[in-house]
């Protein structure tokens, strides 16, 4: 045995055999190398356009105010006493704002200039003094300070977006209006506020007036019906051909066109609801309810797959305990084995509201890319979404609205973020390991 043992020893080569250990962990260390080069290089992609995002639309979340002095003139205003509100609203408030400019800068008597010199303030200060005194008629026969909107290039000037240093041909802000924004800033009525509007309106022409709350009731109206019809009907789906179908052809062929559809470009989905919904049945263009149903059909192929994974990961044997009991096929599954898996289910259903929130070309297709300035109040209103919204924006040639977009897409990012830590905070919360 000794004498056969030791030719065996040197054919092994100990030194060849050291050199390959060596190769394969040089191989080892490269492979490792190559995949931290890939996550850092992915990282600081991620960075670069988080940083772009918030750089360019986090001055959108302030306003630019200018308080100017207000004479309610009763005279002007009310001549005859009578504190009528359709008279009050009759009047023209806009007279009143450019009174207080002309009173601020009584040098100002051209007309071109006093038309630049109007332009400092936003188109709404009217609209805005005449909510005022039909609120408080009080407010007729008084002089007040109130703060009103400056205009987008205003805005966008004491922002620092636009720089004094450029040639005056190439800004928008002239030196004359320069001199008058620092003549207001040196008697401290500009002031820089929280955007509530920002918050609070739909979409306006108006940069400064401009909004997201009508895109994000519309996305609200839009995901409800999506999860009301997508969400049964993509858990019942799941339930049936993993409990219950008969496994054959038809079955299989049913599986196969579950998992393709889940991987169709989603502007074919629009182009569906647009022959079908709005050609052929004629519902209402760009409402809530259309683009639901159409997000629904995207999205039922993303909860069919996720339920059917939650099902299987569900143990035989819960199912063999069930129906060793006396439970029926239907108590088994609606007893034991779908609370079980409904943890898993609702992760899936939750990634895919997140995606369907993100969606813009189906929506595209069946109208709801329309100009909306109201707030819709039902499922069948006019209405569009937020990522609509930002892609209406972000076509806009004024300054002011590369600040929205980029804030409109911070806000849309805080709800798919949080959308998703929901879906991983269930998978941790309800997990069970057989």
């Amino acid at each position: 045995m000794t004498e056969v043992a030791a030719p065996i020893t040197e054919i092994r080569r100990p030194d060849l055999s050291g050199k390959r250990v060596a190769r394969r962990y040089a191989a080892e260390r490269r492979f490792r190398a190559y995949g931290l080069t890939a996550i850092f290089i992915a990282v600081a992609m991620l960075g670069l356009l988080l940083v772009s995002i918030v750089s360019k639309g986090y001055s959108a979340f302030v306003q630019t105010y200018v308080e100017l002095e207000i004479n309610f003139d009763a005279a002007k205003i009310d001549p005859d006493g009578t504190r009528d509100p359709a008279k009050l609203a009759a009047f023209n408030y806009q007279g009143l704002v450019n009174d207080a400019l002309y009173a601020q800068f009584p040098d100002v008597t051209e007309r071109r200039e006093r038309r630049s010199l109007r332009g400092l303030i936003g188109n709404s200060a009217g609209i805005e003094l005449r909510d005022m005194v039909l609120a408080d008629p009080g407010l007729i026969g008084t002089t007040r300070e109130v703060a009103f909107k400056s205009s987008d290039d205003f805005d966008t000037f004491v922002k620092g977006h636009i720089s004094r240093d450029l040639a005056e041909a190439d800004r928008r802000v002239k030196d004359q209006e320069i001199a008058w924004i620092d003549a207001l800033e040196a008697d401290g009525q500009v002031d820089v506020r929280f955007n509530t509007t920002f918050f609070t309106t739909g979409d306006s022409r108006e940069p400064e007036q401009a909004g997201i709350w009508g895109a994000a009731v519309g996305s609200f109206l839009t995901l409800t019906i999506t999860l009301l019809l997508s969400f049964p009907i993509g858990v019942l789906a799941a339930v049936y051909l993993e409990e219950f179908a008969p496994k054959n052809r038809l079955t299989d062929l049913i599986e196969v066109n579950i998992n393709n559809l889940a991987a169709v470009p989603s502007i074919v989905f629009g182009l569906l609801g647009l022959a079908v919904f709005l050609n052929f049945l004629g519902m209402p263009r760009s409402a809530p309810l259309v683009g639901g149903m159409v997000l629904a059909l995207m999205t039922l192929p993303t909860i069919i797959i996720a339920a059917r994974a939650a099902l299987k990961a569900v143990p035989p044997s819960i199912r063999e305990a069930a129906l060793g009991v006396g439970a029926s096929r239907l108590q088994t599954v609606t007893h034991h084995v779908l609370p079980l898996a409904m943890p898993g289910i609702l992760t899936g259903t939750i990634i895919g509201m997140a995606q369907a929130l993100g969606e813009t070309a189906p929506l595209l297709m069946i109208g709801m890319v329309a100009f909306i300035v109201d707030i819709p109040g039902g499922f069948t209103d006019p209405a569009t979404v937020l990522p609509v919204q930002i892609y209406l924006w972000a076509d806009a040639p004024e300054r002011a609205f590369v600040a929205k977009t980029s804030a409109a897409i911070m806000v849309l990012l805080t709800f798919l973020i949080f959308m998703n830590a929901v879906a991983v905070l269930l998978r941790k919360r309800f997990e069970r390991r057989w």
